[in-house]
Parts: structure tokens; sequence; C-alpha cells
């Protein structure tokens, strides 16, 4: 279902009851057609339409027929040829427990692309949304949602279907936030997945040396903060002198830039007991030179492997002959970890960013493409150009989107 002129017929034929926020107001009967009570100066209105109760707010956020978003048509890793931008999709309705979320800001994703090439769920076809998580404001919500959340609230979520201007997201799965910055959507996924992996699985204490590869990305920014809170050595791997820059101001204690340096050889010069904790994002020849750099009871965080990704099979070459005897010669163990199934700890890790954030205890870089050759990144066109962006190793944080808000189409 959508806005749309049936929305507005069913609205008409099927008489709404009307509930106003002030007191007195005219009743039903007497306010006209249903479309007039959306009009002048009058208090919003809360409508039942008894199949699908929901508030909306016509008038406050100017929620067009339809919209913008960007679908799945072709099953590839190559974004570009697996996605299109639909110009005039139906804007979806949301049900009792949902909200509908105007998007301001939505993230960019290594696994955009796994996502667009059906790599997560080989049972779904062609066309399907995409994107994974959006910040933005509430502009209408159900009534059971109303119990949490108000039309104008800003909140951010992690859902399927973010690259739109409008996505329906249930409430219990929405983030309330206290305003729309696009700093909040840098920990939906990348904070979370740093914050909970390091969690569980990285042991982290005091004096452990931890590297982190792509470590000036939008989650290893996050593994160098969260490691040094910790008390930890942190080493990061970078691909320019200005990005090794960045990693300094946030506290990296020996960056690599492994254009210039042999990081396999830095290791094991500088470090030649090995490193206690990789966080490795990057796979192929990275993920041999990390699996050699271990120390005696290390452990190797794999929560990605770009570099495959653009590849038939998602995958880059290692050489997993020998991984038995290495790990058992160290006592060492590779962990893999995938944020969906840390569901449980998903809250609390993203409370204990955003405190972390307000504090000031953790910087959020946001990268929108501003020295990119065609500029900001902005409007969900600019998608198929952030995505690339991602893979030529530019960015300095996390990638995010800016969709502007057009108040010219209306229901």
């Amino acid at each position: 279902m959508s806005f749309s002129a049936k929305s507005g017929a069913l609205l008409s034929s099927r008489a709404p009851r009307c509930w106003w926020r002030r007191q007195p107001q005219p009743s039903c009967a007497a306010a006209g057609p249903a479309w007039s009570y959306f009009g002048g100066s009058r208090p919003r209105p809360i409508l039942d339409m008894s199949y699908s109760r929901h508030f909306l707010d016509f008038q406050g956020s100017s929620i067009p027929s339809s919209m913008k978003k960007l679908v799945v048509t072709k099953l590839s890793q190559n974004f570009r040829e697996a996605v299109t931008l639909r110009q005039d999709s139906p804007v979806p309705l949301p049900g009792d427990g949902d909200l509908l979320v105007r998007n301001r800001f939505v993230g960019i994703n290594a696994s955009d692309i796994n996502y667009s090439a059906g790599r997560y769920d080989a049972s779904v076809k062609p066309p399907f949304d995409i994107g994974f998580e959006g910040v933005g404001d509430v502009v209408a919500l159900g009534l059971s949602a109303s119990a949490d959340y108000t039309v104008g609230q800003a909140v951010a979520y992690v859902k399927a279907g973010s690259f739109a201007e409008y996505t329906v997201v249930p409430a219990k799965h929405a983030v309330p936030l206290p305003s729309v910055k696009p700093e909040f959507l840098t920990l939906m996924v990348s904070g979370a997945t740093a914050y909970i992996s390091l969690k569980e699985l990285g042991e982290l204490s005091e004096g452990k040396k931890v590297l982190v590869t792509a470590a000036a990305g939008g989650t290893g920014q996050f593994a160098v903060q969260l490691a040094k809170a910790a008390k930890c050595h942190v080493i990061g791997t970078c691909s320019s002198d200005e990005k090794g820059g960045f990693l300094k101001s946030i506290g990296c204690d020996r960056t690599i830039n492994y254009k210039t340096e042999n990081v396999e050889s830095v290791l094991r010069k500088d470090y030649p007991e090995g490193v206690d904790v990789v966080y490795e994002s990057v796979g192929g020849k990275m993920f041999d030179v990390a699996l050699n750099s271990l120390a005696t009871k290390g452990r190797l965080i794999v929560i990605g492997f770009i570099a495959g990704y653009q590849n038939p099979t998602g995958l880059q070459p290692i050489k997993a002959e020998l991984l038995p005897a290495k790990l058992l010669k160290k006592s060492a163990s590779i962990r893999g970890f995938f944020l969906n199934h840390y569901l449980s700890e998903y809250k609390m890790a993203l409370q204990h960013l955003l405190k972390m954030y307000e504090r000031g205890d953790l910087v959020c870089e946001v990268d929108f493409g501003d020295m990119s050759p065609e500029g900001k990144f902005t409007g969900l066109e600019s998608v198929f150009r952030a995505v690339d962006y991602m893979y030529m190793g530019k960015n300095i944080g996390k990638i995010v989107v800016e969709l502007p808000h057009s108040v010219n189409s209306k229901l």
C-alpha cells in the first residue's frame, strides 16, 4: 500500500474517525471533505483507518505520493549493473507498529555489493530494496508505535531498504536520537561491529598489542579508538599519509602506510613477539600477513574481506593450506564476526557508543566525498559514486550520502 490517490479515496469513503490534539474542535461531520481536515491552521489530526491504523502529518511533513529509491534489479557484485534508481516508487504506509522515516542521511557499507550480488540470502530474487542504515525524521507512525515515538522525532535504524527517500521501520528496531546528525549513523553498523566484536571476541586488556587493518575506514576508526580506550597499543594500516595523520589524531600508536611500507616487514621488526589481536576487514594478502603476525595465543577477528567482494566469488585467495599448522604452533585462533548473530548485544553496544560520543570520548568521522572529483555525495543518484569511492580506498571514516528534502510534491 502507498500514499496515493487510492489512499485519498479510501479516506473519503471509509469516513475515518478524527481526534484532534487540542479542544474544542469541530466534529468530522462539520469539518467537510476528508482532505480538508489537513489544511489551514487546523491542528494535526490522528486518523484511524480500521485496517491500517496510523498517524499522518501531511501539513508538517509534506509527504509526497511517490519517491525515489534504489532497487536491485539484477544480481551482481557490480553495483552499477545490479542497481537501478527508480524515480516514482510509491511511498509506503506504516503499519500499526511502524514508523515512516524520511531519510536524511544513509550509510555506505562495503557489504552493499554483497547484498546486490545476493550473497546473504540465495532465496531472494530481484527486484528488492537495498541499503542497510539510515538517519532521519519520523513523518508518520502507527498507533502502537506512538506509545514511544512522535511525528518529527529524529531516529536511526538498521534495516534493508535505506537507499530510499522514505523507509518504513518497525518501531522496535528504531533508535531515538536527540537530533538528525550524520555522526550518529556511523555508530549503527560500523561502530557496533567494532564494539561488540572486540568485546566478545577480542579479550582486550591493558598493554595488549592490537592490529587494525583498513584502520581509517568506517569501522576501523572505531576499532582503533575502542582498543585505545582499553589501554592497548594500537597499530593501524592505511593507504596514505593523510589517513595516517587521521589515525594518529584518534590515538593510533603506530601507523603503517602499505603503499610505502611493507606491512609484514614492519610488524616483524617492530613487534617480534607478534600482536595479540587483529581486527581484520581486508582479506587476501593482508589476511595472510595478519595471520603470520599473531603472537602466542593471538586472536584474529575477521569482520570482512573487502579485497574480494568485487570478484565473482566474493573471495580473495589466501594460503589456507598452512592454516592448521600456524594456529597449532601458536595456540592462536581465528574468529568470524557477523553483526546479525549478536543482535542481543546490539542495544547495549549502541547505548555505550552514544554515551562515549556525547561525552566527547569518541570521534565519529564522516566522509561526504567532498574531495571526490564530482563533489559531495548528495541525493540517491550519488550512491553509485559513493560505492565506487569506497572501493577506490579514498574514504577517511564512514561514507555518508545526504538526501535533500523536496517539498514540491504533496498528497
